[in-house]
């Protein structure tokens, strides 16, 4: 089947009409996440290729069953992260994100879309406190416990070039072999 078809079968409808696609994810040893991303200028945040690449982003983490994912994830050197915790609130997307305050520490179990299968513990912080442009262009200011603190420390680790697989307490990394079905 050629990239194309594979694409239209993959597309959902999204906001605003948008079609949605799954993106590829990018795996452990793939550069690219090792690199840092770059600010999205506040006059592209509205632009049709961020919009989509936002729908596709979110799409894609559904389709993976994550929490939160960062566009360098799927190739894109931007300071975008999508975040959703199937709760009440739907998917946060977060541009140009910058943690300003942290609190305390938690020790957490930890998997990353980028790294199938292995799961270990890490050190996040217990409280963020986080400044983003949300997708409507508004500068927001969110402050997270627990789950929410941890993904969104995890995410922006992505932007900066940052791997949880480089944080874990020693010891702990575990592969959990996928159910086959």
């Amino acid at each position: 089947m050629d990239k194309y078809k594979k694409n239209n079968i993959l597309k959902q409808q999204g906001r605003e009409g948008r079609y949605m696609a799954i993106r590829n994810l990018r795996y452990q040893g793939d550069d690219i996440l090792k690199k840092k991303s770059r600010e999205v200028p506040e006059e592209e945040i509205a632009s049709e290729k961020i919009q989509s690449l936002i729908d596709d982003m979110i799409e894609t983490m559904h389709r993976y069953n994550g929490v939160g994912l960062a566009a360098v994830q799927v190739g894109v050197l931007k300071r975008i992260v999508v975040i959703d915790l199937y709760d009440d609130h739907g998917p946060i997307v977060l541009i140009n994100p910058v943690v300003i305050k942290t609190k305390g520490e938690q020790e957490v179990d930890e998997g990353c879309l980028s790294f199938p299968n292995e799961f270990a513990k890490v050190i996040r912080p217990a409280e963020v406190v986080a400044e983003y442009t949300d997708r409507d262009g508004k500068r927001m200011r969110v402050k997270a416990k627990e789950l929410l603190a941890q993904v969104i420390s995890h995410e922006l680790d992505h932007l900066e070039g940052e791997l949880f697989i480089d944080k874990i307490i020693p010891g702990t990394l575990e592969y959990i072999e996928p159910e086959k079905g």
